[in-house]
Parts: C-alpha cells; structure tokens; sequence
C-alpha cells in the first residue's frame, strides 16, 4: 500500500493514508502480509525521511528484525501474544529502554544507558510489540526543543517534548509511537501534525521510574483511532494503573462511534491567543454538532461551565510552576554533577520552583483540586468538553538568535492542554482540521475513568465531519 504521506506536499484531513497496524490484522492472519513485512515498510520510510524529519534519536533495526520475525512466526501458528503483536512501536526518549540508552534530549544524559525497562516498554514486550527505536525529546521533557521537524512543513515545529513521536508517526515511519504529557506533550504535538493521540485519566498506565510529578501521563500517538485505543488498553492490561489509581478500563478494541447527547464548548484562557482561522476551524466543528441535534452549551448557557472557565484561568501558569517544584530536586542533582549539561531554559525552572516555595505550591494545589471539584459537578450535564489542540498550527521554529530572548514555547503554546493535565482527565486529538497545509486537531476531554466512551466520542466527531 502506498504511504501519501511521503509524496503530500500539504496536509488536507481525510487526504492522506498511513498503513495502520489494525487494518493489517486480517493479512496477518491469513499470511499474505506479515508483521516482518510491516516493519521493513517501517524502515523504508525512515530511511526516505529521517534524515529531513530527525525523529529518532536511537534505531534498534536488527533487533527489531528478530522481534518481528518472531511475531510473524507466532501468527503463522496462531498463537500471537496479544491484538498488537507484532506492531513496529517507538519510544519516546524519556523512558527507560533496557536494550537502548535513555538520554532524555539532555546533554548531561549522553551515553546514560540504564539498561531497565519502563513499565509501558515491559508491557509492550510482553505484547509482542516491536520496539523499533527511541523517539526525540525535548530536553528533560521541558521546553527546550530538539533537532525534529515537522513532517508536513520541515520549517515548522512538530510539537513538544513528545516532538520525535509525533513526528514518526506522522511521516508514516511506524504507526504507533508512546508520548507522555505534563502540560501538553501529547495532544499538543498530534495537533500540529494531525495524529490521533490520547493523554488518558491521570494514573490510568503504569509511569514506571517517572513517578516525581503528579500531571504526568503517557499515552499513545496513532495513524488510527483504533490503533491508539487497543495499544493503551493492552498495555493497561499489564501495567495496571499508577500506585493507588484504576487503570485504564473498556474493551480492548476501540469502541464504536457513539454520538453525545450533549457537548460543552470550552474556550479557556488560549481563546484570545488562538488565530483567527483556528477560531473559525473550531466554529466550524461546533455547528456541525449541532446541525446533528446534539445540544451545546457553553459558559453562556451554563452557569457552572462559567464557573469552570473562570477556574481555569492561569491554568498554564499554575502546571508549569507546579511541575517546576515537583521536578526541582532532579534538576538540582543533574546541575549538581554536570552545571554545563542543561540548557538555560531549563536551569530557570529552578528559580521558578525556588520562588513557590513550600507554601505557594500548597497554595496551587488547593487551586487544582477546587478546579477538579467545578469539573466533576459538571458529570450529570456534559458528555464530552469541545476545544482546540492548539491555539494554531505549528509556529516556525529556526533555532534561537542571540539578538532575541529566548522564546518562552519553542515548540508552541500549551494553552490549550494544560486543562487536562492540570484536571487528570483524558483528552483525545481528533485530527479533524487543517489551515494553511497544516494540521490543526479538536480536542476533545471528559471525566476521569471515562476514556473509553471519550474515545467513542471522537470516532463520532470524526466521522460526522467526514460526511460533511
């Protein structure tokens, strides 16, 4: 099958086809198509791409060989391990991979090769997965941008810090790699490139060694919903949740197409920073669910959704300066041994948590939790909460000039996904928009423990702007 996404000189919704690894099963099955076959399409691309994209910071080819190659012997004798055996997957660089190093886009990091695994990467091993290699990211995860580019328009950012991810799977160079979000690592850098991707309920999956902040998630970016779902179910299923949280729950395949009975728009402090073509893009979604006689409400119709939205404002500036404290005394251990192997960007952080103090990040907590108790009021009135990926498209990002300060989001304003992450809820991009060539995706969010039917919300929104 032809990969359009190699030839698109611009991003339109519904005009590009990566193969996905749910639409390959049934050749699996049968034979005429195995997961070796798979991968080897895997690895043409990236040899095409990467050298423009630079999604990778380590590939693992000939390990990844052997581990299809056992795939494809388990489907030809019916007993593969779980629905995604033999799916060519990439890692982002943050978790521990015990046959790669761990570098965590940081200087201080090279060479570090720990030689564990994480959770969701033991987990995607027992599946039968094939880690294919370590996806880029931005420094520490933070703000600090990588050498990626945007597959749809090299000139533009592919998102941040889960940029390598992203952008592998946009490129059609695997058709699942693993993100993690703090503020908007996730839903951020699938806007930009027109990803599925999901940030589940905080603590659904097992984080592993990456238990220091308490917004910290990982999920998935995909090619397809089903994909995206099915990957962090199965995975879910054998890492449990984080300590003291369920795990993800629902039906390994993703659910089908269910449509709402109502949906609130939510505009939250990123509105006056949106562009104009974005506000028209969201517009545009909003009457379509409407024209299909589902009821929406905003902060207009309803009162506690006004009360939300005032909640919520300095969402950004309140998960970033939390993260900072929680993340501080790793950063200060790092600057300890090596003061030259972090970037000024990232050693701010320090002076950020240096000014909370104990007593102003108990302050921010109290804040989250009375913005948590708003959301979960809203459970009885709203089905699923409607906003944009992103405040645009992916900026231009051409390195920084010593003549300027330095950019506060190099890899582009959070200001959309810090709700979810600040709220521990789950968000999906919905790759449903596009402005100038470039993608642009609709956020969709819902309770905590509701991924599932979230999920099923945005296959509805999906098609439903499909047929339009």
């Amino acid at each position: 099958m032809p990969n359009d996404k190699l030839t698109a000189q611009n991003y339109e919704v519904g005009s590009t086809h990566a193969r996905t690894f749910a639409e390959s099963v049934p050749a699996f099955a049968s034979g005429t198509f195995t997961p070796r076959d798979m991968l080897e399409e895997c690895l043409a691309v990236i040899d095409t791409r990467e050298s423009d994209v630079k999604a990778w910071v380590e590939l693992n080819a000939e390990l990844a060989k052997q581990q299809a190659d056992a795939s494809t012997a388990r489907w030809r004798e019916g007993r593969q391990l779980s629905p995604i055996d033999g799916m060519p997957v990439g890692i982002k660089d943050l978790l521990e991979t015990r046959d790669m190093p761990t570098q965590m886009g940081c200087e201080a990091f090279r060479g570090a090769f720990p030689k564990r695994d994480n959770a969701i990467v033991w987990a995607l091993r027992q599946a039968g997965a094939v880690i294919v290699g370590k996806t880029v990211t931005t420094e520490l995860g933070g703000a600090h941008p990588g050498p990626t580019k945007n597959p749809w328009n090299l000139a533009h950012s592919p998102g941040g810090s889960s940029s390598g991810s992203a952008a592998a799977v946009a490129a059609g160079m695997v058709p699942v790699a693993v993100g993690t979000q703090v503020g908007g690592s996730i839903i951020r850098p699938a806007s930009f490139c027109g990803n599925w991707a999901i940030k589940p309920s905080q603590g659904a999956v097992h984080r592993g060694e990456r238990q220091a902040t308490t917004m910290s998630t990982h999920g998935t970016h995909a090619n397809s919903p089903e994909d995206m779902w099915t990957t962090l179910r199965v995975v879910a299923e054998l890492t449990g949740g984080d300590p003291g949280f369920p795990r993800l729950s629902g039906p390994t395949a993703c659910p089908p197409a269910n449509r709402p009975l109502t949906v609130a728009t939510l505009k939250t402090e990123g509105w006056d920073r949106a562009s104009d073509a974005a506000k028209r893009g969201i517009s545009r979604v909003a009457k379509a669910i409407e024209a299909a006689g589902v009821t929406l409400i905003g902060a207009e119709e309803h009162p506690v959704i006004e009360e939300l939205e005032d909640r919520l404002e300095g969402c950004s500036e309140l998960t970033t300066t939390m993260t900072a404290w929680e993340n501080q005394w790793q950063l200060r251990n790092i600057l300890a041994s090596n003061p030259d192997g972090v970037s000024d960007r990232t050693k701010r952080g320090l002076t950020v948590a240096e000014n909370l103090g104990p007593s102003g990040y108990e302050r921010l907590t109290r804040i989250r939790e009375q913005a948590k108790t708003v959301f979960r009021s809203l459970r009885r009135d709203v089905d699923v909460f409607v906003t944009l990926g992103s405040p645009g498209p992916a900026p231009q990002w051409e390195g920084e000039s010593p003549e300027l300060s330095p950019a506060l989001w190099p890899t582009g304003d959070p200001v959309f996904n810090t709700p979810a992450s600040m709220l521990g809820i789950p968000a999906i991009n919905v790759p449903m928009l596009s402005v100038d060539g470039l993608p642009l995706g609709v956020q969709i969010m819902g309770q905590a423990g509701d991924d599932a039917r979230l999920a099923s919300y945005g296959r509805w929104m999906a098609e439903l702007l499909a047929a339009a």
